[in-house]
């Protein structure tokens, strides 16, 4: 007579597999996504759009009295007894500025010989004033100031006479300036050379300080890009775009950049997708999500800088 064997991990496998459902579910539900889309990273795009770019000439220099005139008395081993003005003083045509005993006795009156501004002063009461000795007052005439500033050999050729320009000046409020006069001669050690610009003001300005001046020699208006999309290779500076959700590698010459983007001058197309950040992770195919950027303001900065064309 045979005996059963009872063995329990055979019944508890039985019991499973007759528990187990008669249908196996996916493990993951199917998305709104056409089957034949390619699928691939998301990535960030935007619009190509036209903008208008100032093409702008940086030049440093210092703050220079465009006349200054030096006023000393008409003999020497006068004696000051009285000083009317001071450094900072606006001073007409005829003004008293300072009074003289003369060694031979009475008074001789110093005055100016042009509207102006007084510059500098070594006048004080009982200091000696002679006619070849220390000026006793330097007068700016008209109160009018140059920029005497430096530009690279490369960009003075932009330059005209009458240009406009914005300066900064330290100690003092951005003000406007036009280009007045430009040296016939480069420097060739620096190969830079010399621009005048004539700054309009009626404010006291400090002689020799430093400003910086930027000249609006042009404007150029073409689509425009974030910096970011542009790739720099040995093979030349890329763009890509997305068209029917694969990336394009576009060539592109660039133009003028400011406030973050770049003038593409030729290769893209007003309206164009374009990768806002490109990388070299992505391919020429390469499947793509594009998800728009965020929407921001159009309004492009009125100033630019050049960039060598690429």
């Amino acid at each position: 007579m045979r005996h059963a064997t009872f063995r329990p991990y055979a019944t508890l496998c039985a019991i499973a597999l007759c528990a187990a459902p008669l249908t196996l579910q996916p493990a993951f539900a199917d998305d709104d996504t056409p089957k034949d889309a390619p699928r691939g990273p998301a990535v960030t795009v935007l619009e190509a759009t036209k903008s208008c770019f100032s093409d702008i000439v940086e030049a440093v220099g210092t703050i220079m009295a465009r006349e200054e005139t030096a006023v000393r008395p008409e003999r020497p081993g006068s004696k000051v007894t009285n000083v009317m003005v001071e450094p900072g003083d606006t001073v007409a045509s005829g003004q008293v500025l300072a009074e003289l005993a003369r060694p031979e006795g009475g008074t001789q009156q110093i005055t100016a010989p042009i509207d102006g501004m007084i510059a500098t002063s070594s006048a004080q009461i009982g200091g000696l004033a002679s006619l070849r000795g220390e000026t006793l007052f330097s007068i700016i005439a008209h109160g009018e100031y140059d920029l005497v500033a430096m530009v690279s050999a490369s960009d003075v050729t932009k330059l005209s006479v009458g240009q406009r320009a914005t300066l900064h000046i330290v100690g003092s409020n951005d003000l406007d300036g036009k280009v007045r006069r430009i040296a016939p001669t480069v420097e060739q050690n620096i190969q830079q050379s010399v621009v005048y610009i004539s700054i309009s003001t009626s404010n006291r300005l400090l002689l020799n300080s430093s400003g910086r001046a930027m000249i609006k020699t042009g404007q150029s208006c073409n689509v425009a890009v974030p910096l970011t999309a542009v790739q720099y290779s040995p093979r030349g500076t890329m763009v890509q775009i997305v068209r029917r959700n694969r990336v394009e590698t576009q060539r592109v010459e660039t133009g003028l950049s400011s406030g973050g983007e770049i003038e593409i001058r030729e290769g893209l197309n007003e309206g164009d997708t374009v990768i806002a950040r490109a990388g070299a992770l992505l391919r020429e195919g390469d499947p793509v999500r594009p998800v728009k950027a965020a929407t921001e303001s159009q309004t492009r900065p009125s100033e630019s800088r050049s960039l060598p064309a690429r």
